[in-house]
């Protein structure tokens, strides 16, 4: 029988990437720390073994991890720490891509998830993020960091989503001491292929309530629109970001952020709680808490669960050989 690997998740969120590693079977989490309280009890919920703690994580030192978890033996640490300093979906993000990591306080939080890293000392980790936390400076300086927290080596494990079976696009990077590469699934998962046996809103599947209702001038609007075309923009750093988009039922799903709500491919309205997760490979097991745009938030915010799956798959392997 294999053994599993402890491990801690920091920056949880609701346990997206969490729910991956667990449902391979090859994992025991000791330790998710997340400083929203219903994310943290969406995630004691749904991954009730591990210890939940809502907490700041820049007041986390080593003894505070030592009163919680005694003399820790951590194997393996992941997380997701903001990207909000980092996107080009900000339109406020500082000009100076240093200062994104250094200056802004959300990106100062990548620092402290380097710094537990280096208290914890595990034999792998692996950091979530969107690929702009490698421009101009910012990838040489996640390498200064990791070196000195202990990590000599660092890889920037560029990872489609898509291309492990998941019903929405997501381009993300995963910093490690390790190369990661799933072999990829072959298999495209489309929009009807997510939700297209779901009931009507308001059955017995938690978290699928009638969604939020259109103004009549955007339902009008939204009749008119094509697959994949959106109702509305908004102003990133760099372009204009589409939201409301009306989903393409024969392809897989736009990126889904924490902003992000869409329109059903075959019904004039939004998509509720759960359709959203489904489009993130969450199962309708998976409960979320908090109120409805909370919900919708977490599910945007998290790593789609069939990529995390594909990660902790390949991870298991290459940790075990170190």
């Amino acid at each position: 029988m294999l053994s599993k690997l402890k491990y801690v998740d920091l920056f949880a969120g609701a346990g997206g990437f969490s729910l991956g590693f667990v449902e391979t079977g090859l994992y025991k989490p000791i330790l998710a720390v997340d400083n929203f309280k219903p994310a943290a009890l969406t995630y004691k919920t749904n991954i009730p073994e591990a210890i939940v703690l809502v907490e700041d994580l820049k007041e986390l030192d080593s003894q505070a991890i030592r009163d919680i978890l005694g003399e820790p033996d951590v194997e393996l640490v992941i997380g997701s720490p903001p990207c909000e300093p980092f996107t080009g979906a900000n339109p406020r993000r500082e000009k100076n891509p240093v200062d994104r990591l250094y200056i802004d306080p959300q990106g100062q939080l990548t620092l402290h998830f380097i710094r537990l890293v280096g208290v914890l000392k595990p034999k792998v980790f692996v950091m979530e993020n969107v690929p702009a936390i490698m421009e101009d400076g910012l990838r040489e300086a996640l390498v200064r960091e990791f070196r000195r927290a202990g990590y000599d080596t660092i890889y920037f494990n560029i990872l489609n989503a898509e291309d492990y079976s998941s019903p929405s696009r997501r381009r993300r990077v995963f910093v490690s001491n390790i190369r990661i590469n799933p072999p990829k699934s072959g298999k495209r998962v489309r929009v009807i292929d997510a939700i297209g046996d779901m009931p009507p809103p308001g059955g017995s599947l938690p978290n699928h309530d009638p969604p939020p209702e259109l103004s009549w001038r955007k339902l009008k609007k939204a009749a008119r629109l094509k697959y994949g075309e959106a109702l509305v923009y908004f102003q990133g750093s760099t372009r204009e970001i589409p939201n409301l988009i009306k989903l393409d039922p024969y392809d897989t799903a736009p990126t889904v952020l924490g902003s992000s709500r869409f329109i059903h491919p075959f019904e004039n309205r939004l998509l509720t709680v759960r359709e959203q997760a489904r489009l993130m490979g969450f199962p309708d097991n998976f409960v979320f808490y908090g109120g409805r745009d909370d919900q919708y938030n977490m599910i945007g915010e998290a790593v789609p669960v069939p990529l995390a799956r594909a990660i902790a798959e390949y991870v298991y392997k290459a940790a075990r050989e170190l």
